[in-house]
């Protein structure tokens, strides 16, 4: 494929249009991956993997909505066995699908050194991250027996050429892309201006982007993507507005977004006519004392109710669930 810059704003947007009937669905998308110290430097030992049956649990409570998550799995976990135990059957029969998470630092080949501006792989020299990806990608397909179609870069740390990597084995999605956010004061990508809609990255339309879904919530709300960035360095002021109900950047994710915040967020969406909405969280949530979000018992109990929440008000607001199957047969027919 000619080449293609994920991380400048396509200009202008080439939209993903869908079928007839289509309407408006969600996607659950979980960043499946080891545990770590979110506050330490990035290590490529000192790992665990204790949250990951966990994830049986999750996958039940998805099934019994009718919800088709998407594993978006990383090297540490294409290697546990205890991932296939926790998910490997409803990946088999389509109650779930894998896609592709490139952590660089623990995924093979390890040519680079661990620093926070190669921990995203876009960063990487070229041909060091189509070797990492080609060598997790053939082992999601070993591990579960699926090839995964659909990829999220691990910091949403994508390259210039990242695209080029996803076409040539063979995934037509990405959804690295965070719109409305910024990491490039640690070394990553920015994300301020791209597009919350689906859009084509590629001319022959093989390789769509469906960005991870956050809206500006507030009277200000219109204006919140020519103020925010001018406050992006400056949290009090952000915050401050936020108190004050004037304007909110709220991402569909339980992650620090309250059930209140997010039902506020899928209204939006749905009044923008988005016609994909994407939600996001981290595996080792699933258990407590592995991320900043769930540090007990009740935090966990509170995560397993802010899904409950979504999912009975997504139902409400006629949000289909969808799948990355769903989204292509759809594209296709369209």
């Amino acid at each position: 494929m000619p080449q293609v810059n994920l991380l400048e704003r396509p200009s202008p947007p080439d939209y993903v249009q869908f079928a007839p009937g289509f309407g408006q669905r969600f996607l659950v998308t979980v960043d499946t991956e080891e545990e770590f110290d979110w506050t330490g430097p990035i290590r490529r030992e000192g790992h665990t993997l204790h949250s990951v049956p966990a994830m049986a649990t999750f996958q039940a409570l998805c099934e019994s909505h009718g919800v088709v998550p998407v594993y978006l799995v990383d090297y540490p976990i294409a290697t546990s066995p205890a991932a296939v135990e926790a998910i490997g059957d409803a990946v088999a029969h389509g109650r779930a699908e894998v896609g592709v998470q490139l952590h660089p630092w623990v995924s093979p080949p390890f040519d680079e050194h661990v620093t926070e501006y190669n921990s995203y792989a876009g960063n990487l020299p070229f041909e060091l991250e189509r070797q990492k990806f080609r060598a997790l990608r053939e082992t999601i397909e070993q591990a579960f027996g699926k090839a995964p179609l659909i990829y999220r870069a691990g910091r949403y740390g994508l390259g210039t050429r990242t695209a080029e990597i996803l076409a040539e084995n063979g995934l037509t999605i990405d959804t690295s892309v965070r719109a409305r956010f910024d990491y490039s004061g640690k070394g990553g990508p920015n994300y301020r201006d791209h597009p919350v809609r689906p859009y084509w990255i590629d001319q022959s339309r093989n390789l769509l982007e469906l960005p991870l879904t956050t809206v500006f919530w507030g009277p200000l709300r219109q204006l919140g993507g020519a103020i925010y960035p001018y406050m992006w360095r400056a949290p009090s002021a952000r915050g401050m507005l936020s108190r004050a109900r004037l304007l909110e950047r709220i991402p569909l994710t339980p992650e620090g977004v309250t059930a209140d915040e997010a039902v506020r967020g899928i209204d939006i969406a749905v009044e923008e006519g988005l016609p994909v909405l994407v939600l996001s969280f981290h595996s080792p949530s699933l258990a407590p004392g592995f991320t900043p979000y769930v540090r007990d018992g009740a935090d966990l109990a509170r995560l397993y109710d802010w899904w409950r929440t979504i999912f009975a008000h997504l139902a409400q607001r006629n949000v289909q669930p969808t799948s990355v199957a769903d989204i292509m047969a759809s594209v296709a027919l369209a």
